[in-house]
């Protein structure tokens, strides 16, 4: 449908997406890695719109996240809990304890007290958080 149409049906400002375009890259960036075990996680902070995050989630694609609001947004759009990977700092309570919950794969932790907070939460709850290490090398 040419865009002038789109406008003219929709209203500007305007976002469009091409699905074809969505999959065509997600499927390179896929195929580059070959055989070897990978998971692609969709910057959710990028775009959040839930037609987009269902496309990434029908590819099977992961999601990178940084708060309850964007994990809500990939649930809604039938993204995989078990494929999100929960990033950034200043996690609260709550955003954690919904993590844990739905399952998800990890948490990316960036100092130790960070670490401290998503543990005793888990203990609480009687699971065992999923974590990843962010490391800043001293160069």
């Amino acid at each position: 449908m040419p865009v002038q149409q789109l406008a003219e049906q929709f209203g500007t400002p305007l976002y469009v997406y091409s699905r074809a375009t969505l999959e065509r890259h997600w499927h390179a960036f896929n195929s580059a890695f070959g055989k070897h075990p990978h998971l692609i996680c969709f910057a959710v902070k990028s775009c959040s719109n839930i037609g987009v995050l269902n496309i990434m989630a029908k590819l099977g694609s992961g999601f990178d996240i940084v708060s309850q609001g964007e994990l809500e947004r990939v649930l809604a759009a039938g993204g995989d809990a078990s494929k999100v990977v929960f990033s950034g700092v200043a996690k609260s309570r709550e955003e954690i304890m919904r993590a844990l919950e739905v399952g998800i794969r990890c948490f990316n932790v960036e100092s130790v007290s960070e670490l401290k907070h998503i543990n005793q939460i888990a203990g609480e709850m009687g699971k065992i958080a999923p974590i990843s290490l962010r490391v800043k090398s001293r160069c």
